[in-house]
């Protein structure tokens, strides 16, 4: 491959269908997003909108932006980590009240309330997909993603 466009492409592509299932999660099936989740939600679209600028760049750039997204995959990889260890937890709080608050008053969050408010509680069980929650998914993606963009920021050229 002798750039690395259509990888950050296939990257965005899959962090903004992931955004997509999300809002169907909520909308469709009602199920509302805690402030964990909505943070997790700011992760994939900053992998996303990253990767789309990135793949416009010329060569060494996009690999610089690859290693910048790769950090933006690894907060929200921590961030889903620690919403599975506040399931495993229960009586840890999330700061549902604190940070719910300051999630829903930042200016993404009234431009976009449908993707980017908070309505929920970090430790309400929904259904598995496939078997897993939907943080465990979200880690399972996080992961993937990141080491994508990990490898896409350290490869070499080739002749």
């Amino acid at each position: 491959m002798k750039t690395s466009r259509p990888a950050l492409l296939i990257v965005a592509f899959i962090s903004l269908a992931l955004i997509g299932f999300a809002l169907y999660l909520q909308h469709v099936k009602n199920m509302a997003p805690c402030p964990l989740c909505v943070i997790q939600r700011y992760a994939f679209a900053a992998v996303a909108l990253i990767c789309l600028i990135a793949a416009a760049m010329p060569r060494g750039a996009a690999k610089a932006g690859a290693g910048l997204a790769a950090l933006a995959s690894l907060a929200g990889a921590g961030t889903a980590a620690w919403h599975l260890y506040i399931k495993a937890n229960p009586t840890v709080s999330c700061g549902i009240d604190p940070l719910e608050t300051s999630l829903n008053t930042i200016p993404t969050a009234k431009l976009l309330p449908f993707l980017f408010q908070a309505d929920g509680l970090c430790t309400t069980e929904y259904d598995p997909i496939l078997g897993l929650s939907i943080p465990q998914w979200a880690l399972i993606w996080f992961v993937i993603l990141g080491a994508t963009l990990v490898r896409i920021a350290l490869a070499r050229r080739r002749s």
